[in-house]
């Protein structure tokens, strides 16, 4: 599907935040790399679909009426069976269900750790579109250390964003570690800086985290409102 087909499903279908599914979808056809997702209706689908993934594996819930799936108890992570999938999702849906009777879930690959950023954009009343730039995960709310440009961005834009954070020092390699790939990184706020300045209906972007790797980067959990 096209972007301007998944931003118009969802808004036929009355909803302004995309399933991540779909908004996984989304950023693959932007071309940017996102780690991929599959929808599961019950149990044993979401078993068979786990195994066909390949083990280990990320649960989450798919409600449009629950926005925080973690604090929600949505997510599980590293399931490394059959059993471990069973359990996760009966844990899942026997809270989701309470709050949404049509929840669902996705199975995910479980990502390799690298360093988490966030890459994002908001609409600001009086300076439009804006992206974010950042330490993501748990460090954002910690350290704060996002920083910001107006829509459109160029090249020069989004390296200035990655090294002017606090936190700069990480990407570049810190205590031995191996630098990541900066490069691949300006691409994805490139990406979404003319993703959302082609598309106006697009309000809102929260990647987070995007692990990045010295051989790449890629979203691992994606939040777009139209």
């Amino acid at each position: 599907m096209t972007v301007d087909e998944i931003i118009g499903f969802a808004v036929a279908s009355g909803r302004n935040v995309l399933f991540e599914d779909e908004a996984g979808a989304l950023l693959k056809a932007a071309g940017i790399p996102v780690n991929p997702c599959r929808v599961a209706s019950d149990e044993d689908e979401a078993v068979r679909v786990a195994k066909e993934t390949g083990f280990p594996v990320v649960l989450k819930v798919r409600s449009q009426a629950i926005a925080h799936k973690t604090d929600a108890g949505g997510v599980r992570l590293g399931l490394t069976d059959e059993g471990t999938v069973r359990l996760a999702y009966r844990g899942i849906m026997e809270k989701a269900r309470l709050i949404d009777q049509d929840a669902r879930v996705t199975v995910h690959p479980m990502a390799s750790p690298g360093v988490e950023l966030l890459v994002g954009m908001t609409t600001d009343p009086q300076f439009g579109q804006v992206m974010a730039f950042g330490l993501g995960g748990i460090l954002v709310e910690l350290f704060k250390d996002i920083t910001f440009r107006q829509v459109p961005l160029l090249e020069k834009d989004a390296v200035e964003m990655i090294n002017s954070i606090k936190g700069s020092a990480v990407l570049k390699g810190y205590r031995g570690r191996p630098p990541v790939n900066t490069t691949a990184v300006t691409d994805i706020i490139l990406k979404i800086s003319r993703l959302v300045e082609g598309e106006p209906r697009i309000k809102e972007v929260d990647l987070n985290p995007v692990f990045a790797y010295p051989e790449g980067a890629l979203v691992a959990d994606a939040r777009i409102i139209v």
